[in-house]
């Protein structure tokens, strides 16, 4: 019989003895005030360790931005050796941009964040439609389509669904009250 369990059969059990037992066993009791504590960041379970969100995605994305760079290279002509390569630098790139992006991101003024992940989606996509074979030009024209389209959907998004900002809200301007002569 455990400890609770035998202090049940002494005291009469009751409500404040079950509450007792609650705390001892690190429950949370939220009739008291008390809350649990939220992670500040989602985090996937390994096998090893834990990885934060916000190195894992731009990770991911970067090892896709990758392996899709090789593809397109090599079905447009390139050898596998210079396609690989080609894929390796988007990949490295990519990832090293996109890492410090996504965990400082949230510590940026929006707007500033809105034009970091433009330059980036602008500059990747223009990479990749030189890969495919067009002139610097039209690739140069195409990362600036690109960044512009990325610019107006991110400071949407960052707008519209933000929980907080880190430098506080935005206030509503006010008109300003007229001086009066003195």
């Amino acid at each position: 019989m455990d400890q609770h369990a035998h202090g049940d059969q002494h005291s009469g059990g009751g409500p404040a003895h079950e509450a007792r037992a609650a705390r001892s066993h690190g429950t949370v009791e939220p009739e008291h005030g008390a809350t649990v504590a939220v992670p500040e960041e989602r985090t996937v379970v390994g096998t090893a360790h834990r990885t934060r969100l916000s190195v894992a995605l731009p990770v991911i994305a970067a090892l896709g931005f990758g392996c899709y760079t090789i593809w397109l290279a090599h079905t447009t002509g390139d050898s596998g050796g210079h396609a690989a390569l080609l894929g390796l630098i988007a990949a490295v790139v990519s990832g090293a941009l996109g890492v410090p992006l996504v965990h400082f991101g949230p510590t940026m003024i929006t707007e500033t964040r809105a034009l970091a992940y433009a330059a980036l989606f602008g500059t990747a996509m223009g990479w990749l439609y030189s890969v495919s074979g067009p002139s610097v030009l039209k690739s140069s024209g195409w990362g600036v389509v690109m960044f512009a389209v990325m610019f107006v959907v991110s400071l949407y998004v960052f707008r519209t669904h933000r929980v907080r900002e880190p430098h506080g809200p935005h206030r509503p301007r006010t008109a300003h009250s007229p001086r009066t002569a003195h």
